[in-house]
């Protein structure tokens, strides 16, 4: 009998996502930040994104186990990696940059009787020049950095699967799908600056380095759809340092706050209750139950949010993203 699944990552570049001098080309359209790739994807999609240039680049680990009398026998890769390309506006035209990818690296799989472990790594980078200064010999270098994910997966013997993000670079943002084609998870943090300054080829999983990855689970469907009504009433952005806190328990507030960036902690009473990362929404609770904050937010890493007044959002669609977190009673 032969099981088979996968898990697929698709990288993008949200807006705001690029600090600095850099920002230039994207600010005056030599450049594009990304629409969100959808909540729900099939292999095709892959094709679809890269056509419409909507994607920077996509890992997907799709790999089957064959099983006899109970136990694995054989194991196999079947997935492959997608590269987009970079389109440059010049004057009244544009100019398109087709993507570098690099090898796909696949681990030879690792079989136990019950279950088979698969790691496979994709990625590459923009074929559009980007000077910039590295941390490193020589200092300064012309070509794009390595952008990156290395997927891992795990195939029982009863056909159920489990994936892990092992490793990924700190840009751009990173979406994890599951068999199902479902999002089921986000890289907490993108980290353009260390990124353009440490990531070239020869510091990447091709030469042996690859980066942990924070990873976030993801945002209920009500909070991703009330997210674009925030964000139209174009919210502060603001930047906290790892260590801040955004609401404090038992504090009056009244804005509302949509995590763009990072990881946070939510804490009651002194306890850590929940871990929280890009696309949450915060505050919810004290607008519907009265002004006074029910728990505190701290931020973990380096993060940036959007603060909005609290008509930014309707209270009855403010109940159903409340109803749905239920942090406090945890």
């Amino acid at each position: 009998m032969r099981h088979e699944s996968s898990v697929t990552s698709i990288s993008w570049i949200p807006s705001e996502a690029i600090s600095g001098a850099m920002r230039l080309p994207m600010d005056i359209g030599m450049g594009h930040y990304d629409p969100a790739p959808p909540d729900r994807i099939t292999d095709a999609t892959l094709d679809e994104l890269r056509g419409a240039d909507r994607l920077r680049f996509a890992n997907r680990l799709a790999a089957w186990v064959e099983v006899e009398d109970g136990r694995i026998v054989d194991a196999g890769y079947s997935g492959r990696a997608v590269v987009g390309a970079t389109t440059a506006k010049v004057g009244l035209g544009s100019i398109t940059f087709p993507g570098f990818a690099y090898p796909i690296m696949q681990s030879e799989p690792v079989i136990e009787d019950d279950r088979a472990r698969f790691v496979q790594t994709a990625g590459g980078r923009t074929g559009a020049p980007l000077p910039r200064r590295t941390s490193h010999p020589p200092y300064v270098r012309i070509s794009g950095p390595t952008a990156w994910t290395t997927l891992a997966l795990e195939i029982a013997v009863d056909g159920t699967a489990t994936f892990e993000v092992a490793g990924a670079s700190p840009f751009p943002r990173h979406w994890i799908y599951d068999a199902d084609g479902a999002l089921a998870a986000k890289s907490g943090v993108i980290d353009w600056a260390t990124w353009t300054k440490e990531h070239d080829h020869t510091r990447s999983p091709w030469h042996d380095v690859d980066v942990a990855a924070l990873v976030a689970d993801v945002e209920s469907a009500v909070e991703r759809s009330a997210s674009h009504g925030l964000m139209a009433t174009k919210p502060d952005i603001r930047k906290l340092d790892a260590g801040a806190t955004l609401t404090r328990q038992g504090e009056p507030g009244d804005e509302l706050y949509l995590v763009l960036d990072g990881m946070f902690h939510v804490a009651v009473d002194g306890e850590v209750v929940a871990e929280i990362g890009p696309g949450a929404i915060v505050g919810e609770r004290a607008i519907i139950e009265g002004g006074a904050r029910t728990s505190t937010v701290t931020a973990v890493t380096p993060s940036k949010v959007a603060a909005a007044g609290r008509d930014a959002i309707d209270e009855a669609t403010l109940a159903e993203i409340a109803s749905g977190h239920d942090r406090e009673s945890s």
